[in-house]
């Protein structure tokens, strides 16, 4: 049943992502709805199903994403595994965990994205992609961090 829902609230994240979060951004940075939809899906106890819902926002996002399309899914991949070892030490308190893996895993999520771009020939430097795009990027998942969290979507799934 969770697996049935995944895709239409992870589509109707992306759409979001793509027509509303990518017009608000600080500096050249823009928030990661999807990453912030996983990370607060996989942060639930019941959860069984996160494996599927990565791999389908991995491909999603990456099917529309400019760079290449196996960064998203390998770096989604690494997020959640933190966020599954993560959740196992700091059970009692997942707001915490969300925020701590929310800046964690924009910095992964821009890591891979810079080392995909410098591979393919694109001209960046590591300050410039830090200052201008990773930063801005974890303040903008920050703030959209806890109506994600907040969200009753994946409290009432998977159960």
């Amino acid at each position: 049943m969770a697996i049935l829902l995944a895709f239409p609230v992870l589509i109707l994240s992306l759409v979001a992502q793509m027509v509303v979060l990518s017009r608000i951004y600080l500096l050249h940075g823009t928030a990661d709805i999807i990453l912030l939809v996983l990370i607060a899906w996989s942060l639930q106890e019941k959860a069984r199903s996160i494996w599927i819902w990565v791999i389908i926002g991995g491909l999603l996002i990456g099917f529309v994403s400019a760079t290449p399309s196996y960064i998203y899914l390998l770096s989604y991949l690494v997020i959640i595994l933190i966020v599954r070892l993560l959740r196992r030490r700091v059970w009692q308190t997942p707001l915490l965990a969300m925020l701590v893996v929310t800046i964690l895993g924009t910095f992964i999520l821009q890591l891979f994205i810079i080392v995909g771009l410098k591979v393919t020939g694109q001209p960046i430097t590591w300050q410039e992609s830090l200052s201008l795009i990773t930063l801005p990027s974890v303040i903008l998942n920050l703030l959209l961090a806890l109506p994600v969290y907040a969200e009753p979507i994946p409290q009432a799934l998977d159960y």
